[in-house]
């Protein structure tokens, strides 16, 4: 009853829904009145026309029969008058009740009662006891990413939506969402915001300010992360509270910047893990194409480890009988000093010193021509919105407005001689077909590109991206990187680096025994015990409690080494 009482509380709390209700007994009323005519009609008929007497009631009930269509035939009119008032109760009867009354009532009671219930299915509150968990403030790109790898973490997380319909829609569909708006202060203590671990603000810039605002006048100490959609927003969302501003767009363009070949040979540095650096080698044009990753000997040479090698947009791991090509790009790991030996090493190799070539000027393409500029790499950028080109202008070397899928405007960019593309179009249709044809133009074009949608990603490097990054994925490693307090490696799409406990389960077993590789696909790269990192462990390595293993690769295969070793 309890239960009852609290739908129809909610229910007739909405002012819609009074109003509906209030509609519907309106016309209640009007049916009611006009049986009630009929009924004193169908005396007066009787009584004149057909010299009978009738009660009350018995015309109550004629009327009630003949406007319902049932019709039992024991009461009858024998005069025209009498047959045609029995047509008009007839007709009405059909209209007000079998027609007008079934839509009005599903229209403005039914509807609204069924959209009450399913609004009500959504929790409004975390369970008693939560702590340690992520708020996310929206369910928008990042948030599934985020959320599978918060539940490979154990961390419990809750999306807060203050449109009651989503909300439910969200709670039907496995996901932990609480009811509420987001500016209101009892929204955020039904949450259990002082005890949670971090608030993730990554709706619209103006809605993050007060968001931001609204959580630190319920808990001041509660770490918030913001996601900012223009520069010019970071200053206020770190004004008005936030400790981290993910300007991403700008990062992301940043990111794949960093990934393209250009001028001199040389090692681009991705993360850091404690004291150690991750960085990837292109090997275009370079004498360190065309052997094995053993021929190299790089860790002679500079002391550096191969933990992984790119090979047409796909990471595999390190082996020392691995060809490399020309398109392959190495993934070491190593000191800044060890890094520093390599580039002196590397820098004699002149790689092309055309300029890298920028399709698409939006947010994502001019931070990209802004960190190459830092760089002293030169830039020609493509667009079709002469603003932005005049926009980007000071960027770059030159810009050319117009359809990047126009050859003769593409060759003049430059595309036959540039080496590397950047493609930075918000449309994953669009830079699918563009890697295409750009591989297709010049066959040695290293080619970078942005996606959407994860989907995509096998697309476009079948088309010929080597390297591709989504918005969600940085997002996604960037927010987990503040929540565990580590530094940001982005290896690339779908390529994580993993820093697990030795499980118990793997004492005393040497890296062959474990199977690892067989058995997940991860790709064990370094130990670390004691403070000390030995990279690149051989199979006969033996692994003692209190390890640390660094691994490459996915999600899903961190998932399957969880399910089949089992946790610390």
């Amino acid at each position: 009853m309890k239960f009852i009482s609290t739908q129809l509380s909610y229910f007739f709390s909405d002012n819609q829904v009074r109003r509906n209700v209030r509609a519907l007994l309106k016309y209640l009323a009007f049916v009611v009145v006009v049986v009630v005519i009929y009924a004193e009609v169908f005396h007066l008929i009787m009584e004149h026309k057909e010299g009978q007497d009738h009660s009350w009631f018995t015309g109550l009930y004629w009327t009630l029969t003949v406007m319902s269509t049932l019709g039992f035939g024991d009461i009858t009119f024998h005069s025209d008058l009498g047959r045609f008032f029995s047509m008009v109760v007839l007709i009405s009867g059909v209209i007000l009740l079998l027609i007008v009354l079934p839509f009005a009532f599903i229209r403005f009671f039914y509807a609204p009662w069924l959209e009450a219930q399913i609004r009500l299915r959504a929790p409004q509150q975390v369970p008693p006891g939560t702590t340690g968990h992520v708020i996310l403030c929206s369910y928008d790109m990042i948030a599934p990413g985020l959320i599978e790898r918060l539940k490979h973490e154990d961390i419990p997380y809750f999306i807060l939506e203050p449109d009651p319909m989503l909300a439910s829609n969200r709670y039907l569909d496995g996901v932990s969402v609480i009811m509420g708006e987001i500016d209101n202060k009892a929204t955020y203590e039904a949450l259990q915001l002082d005890r949670a671990r971090m608030v993730f603000a990554n709706r619209e810039d103006t809605v993050n300010t007060n968001i931001i605002l609204t959580v630190r006048g319920t808990a001041p100490e509660v770490p918030i992360v913001a996601t900012a959609g223009k520069e010019d927003s970071i200053d206020v969302l770190q004004l008005s509270g936030a400790n981290h501003v993910l300007c991403l767009k700008k990062f992301l363009g940043e990111q794949l910047a960093n990934r393209v070949t250009a001028s001199h040979a040389h090692s681009h540095i991705i993360g850091q893990h404690r004291d150690l650096l991750i960085a990837e080698v292109p090997l275009h044009h370079t004498p360190l194409a065309g052997g094995t990753v053993r021929e190299t000997r790089l860790r002679e040479i500079a002391g550096v480890s191969i933990v992984g090698v790119w090979e047409n947009g796909r990471m595999k791991p390190s082996r020392p009988e691995m060809p490399l090509t020309d398109a392959s790009v190495l993934v070491i790991i190593g000191t800044k000093t060890q890094l520093e030996k390599l580039d002196d090493l590397l820098v004699t190799y002149k790689v092309n010193d055309n300029p890298v070539l920028v399709i698409g000027g939006g947010v994502v393409g001019t931070a990209a021509a802004q960190a190459l500029k830092r760089l002293k790499i030169p830039v020609h950028l493509v667009d079709q919105d002469p603003t932005v080109c005049k926009r980007a202008g000071r960027l770059c070397q030159e810009v050319f407005a117009g359809d990047a899928a126009d050859y003769e405007l593409l060759k003049r960019a430059g595309v036959l001689e540039a080496p590397s593309v950047l493609l930075t179009t918000n449309d994953d249709a669009m830079n699918i077909y563009l890697a295409s044809y750009c591989r297709k133009l010049n066959p040695e074009l290293r080619v970078v590109s942005r996606i959407t949608h994860e989907r995509n990603l096998e697309a476009i490097h079948r088309a010929g991206a080597d390297f591709v990054l989504s918005y969600a994925s940085l997002g996604k490693e960037a927010v987990l990187s503040i929540l565990q307090g580590k530094d940001l490696i982005m290896l690339g799409e779908g390529v994580d680096l993993f820093s697990v406990p030795l499980p118990r389960s793997l004492f005393g077993k040497t890296l062959a025994e474990t199977g690892i590789g067989a058995l997940t696909g991860l790709n064990v790269i370094a130990i670390q015990h004691n403070g000390e990192v030995h990279t690149n462990p051989s199979a006969s390595t033996e692994l003692v409690p209190d390890a640390e293993l660094l691994m490459l690769g996915s999600s899903q295969q961190r998932q399957e080494f969880v399910e089949v070793f089992g946790k610390n």
